[in-house]
C-alpha cells in the first residue's frame, strides 16, 4: 500500500510538472509547445515614442512570423543587457535580438552568445568589434547629411546652428555627428555649428539649447539627432518667444530624426522644419525576420534587397541591411540633391499607428 502511494504522489507531481511545462510554452530545444521557434528580444529604453513604436510593433511581427517571443527591458544599461542575455540563454531561446546602446561594452556577451551558437541580430546600433548574424538600421550618416543639407539650404550656407548631440559612445551617435559636421565643412563653411552634448537626455539637451540661444541670439538652426530633444526644443524656443511661423524672419529651423507622429504633427504645425523617418516598425520586422532566416539557415550577401534596402558589409563577417529613412517636410520639397516626403504621406510609419 505504501508503494502504491509513493508511486502515485510520484506520478502526481510529475503530472503536474509536465502541465506547468506545457502552459508556459517553452521547451529545452527553444521551441514552443506549437512548434514555433523562441527567441529573445531585449528592448533598449520605453521612454521615448521611437522606443515604444518599436515594442508595440515587436509582437505584431512575431506572431505573422510564427516565432515564440520572451522579451527584456535592459532600460540603457549594458549591464542589465547582459543579465537579460543570461536569462534568455537560460530559457533556451535559438536567437536573440537587441539594440545595445553601448556599442564597445557589448563585445564579451556577443563572444559568449557566439560561443553558444545563438544567432544575434542587433537593431539600429551596429557593435564596434565583434560579429553578429546582420545588423538591421538605417544608414545614419546619411541622417547627419541630410539634416545638415537641409540646414544648409534653408539658411543659404550662412549663419549659426546648434547641434544637439546624442550619446557618442554609441555608434549612431557618431555617424550622425561626424556626418553632420563634415557635410557642414565642406558644402556650408559659412555656418558656425555649435555641438553640444547630450548623452540622448532631454533635460541636458533643453538647458544646453538655452545657454547657446542667450550666448548667441543669431541662431538659426537645430539639428536634433534625435526626438529625445523635441519637448524640450520647443519649449525653449517658445519661452525666446521664437516658436513661430516658418515665414516668420524669427523661425528658427529644426530638423529631427525619428519620424515619431509628434514630429510629423509638428512639421505639419510649422513648429519643426523636417525629420529624418527612422523605420520602426521595419526596425521590428526585419530583426525577427533575420533571427528567423537564422535559424532556418539562411545566409546573405551584400548588395539590393526586396524591401527597398541595401546590405553592406562592414567589416569581415559582418553586414548591415541599411532599410530606407526618407527625410520629411511640410512641402515634400527637394534641398540639395535629398528629395523629402511630405509629412502627411501614408506610407510613413508615424502617420499609421492606432
Amino acid at each position: 500500500m505504501r508503494l502504491r502511494t509513493a508511486l502515485c504522489s510520484t506520478f502526481s507531481v510529475l503530472s503536474a510538472l509536465a502541465l506547468v511545462s506545457a502552459c508556459s510554452g517553452s521547451s529545452g530545444s527553444g521551441s514552443t509547445a506549437s512548434g514555433a521557434p523562441l527567441v529573445g528580444v531585449d528592448y533598449p529604453r520605453s521612454d521615448t515614442d521611437f522606443w515604444n513604436s518599436y515594442i508595440k510593433y515587436t509582437p505584431e511581427y512575431a506572431k505573422k512570423l510564427g516565432l515564440s517571443l520572451k522579451t527584456t527591458n535592459s532600460q540603457n544599461d549594458v549591464a542589465k543587457l547582459t543579465a537579460n542575455v543570461q536569462t534568455f540563454i537560460s530559457q533556451g531561446v535559438k536567437g536573440v535580438a537587441m539594440a545595445p546602446q553601448d556599442t564597445a561594452a557589448i563585445a564579451p556577451t556577443l563572444s559568449q552568445l557566439a560561443a553558444k551558437k545563438i544567432p544575434v541580430v542587433t537593431v539600429d546600433t551596429r557593435p564596434d568589434s565583434g560579429n553578429v548574424y546582420m545588423v538591421v538600421r538605417a544608414d545614419n550618416r546619411a541622417y547627419g547629411e541630410k539634416a545638415c543639407t537641409f540646414l544648409g539650404t534653408k539658411l543659404g550656407g550662412k549663419g549659426k546652428v546648434v547641434m544637439l548631440e546624442g550619446g557618442l559612445d554609441s555608434i549612431n551617435g557618431r555617424d550622425r555627428t561626424e556626418a553632420f559636421n563634415e557635410c557642414m565643412k565642406a558644402d556650408y563653411p559659412g555656418i558656425k555649428v555649435f555641438g553640444e552634448a547630450t548623452n540622448w537626455d532631454g533635460a541636458t539637451a533643453a538647458q544646453k539649447l538655452q545657454t547657446d540661444l542667450t550666448a548667441h541670439p543669431d541662431i538659426k538652426g537645430v539639428y536634433m539627432e534625435s526626438s529625445f530633444a523635441l519637448s524640450g526644443t520647443l519649449q525653449v524656443l517658445k519661452q525666446k518667444g521664437l516658436l513661430v511661423d516658418p515665414k516668420d524672419k524669427k523661425h528658427v529651423f529644426v530638423v529631427s530624426n525619428d519620424g515619431i507622429p509628434e514630429e510629423l504633427k509638428a512639421i505639419a504645425a510649422g513648429k519643426i522644419d523636417a525629420t529624418v523617418s527612422q523605420p520602426a516598425d521595419l526596425y521590428a520586422k526585419y530583426a525577427l525576420y533575420y533571427l528567423k532566416a537564422a535559424i532556418d539557415g539562411k545566409t546573405f550577401k551584400p548588395g539590393k534587397t526586396d524591401h527597398d534596402s541595401t546590405i553592406i558589409q562592414v567589416r569581415k563577417g559582418l553586414l548591415e541591411d541599411q532599410l530606407s529613412a526618407p527625410l520629411v517636410t511640410a512641402d515634400g520639397g527637394t534641398f540639395g540633391d535629398v528629395v523629402s516626403v511630405k509629412s502627411d504621406d501614408t506610407s510613413l510609419w508615424g502617420n499609421n499607428l492606432s
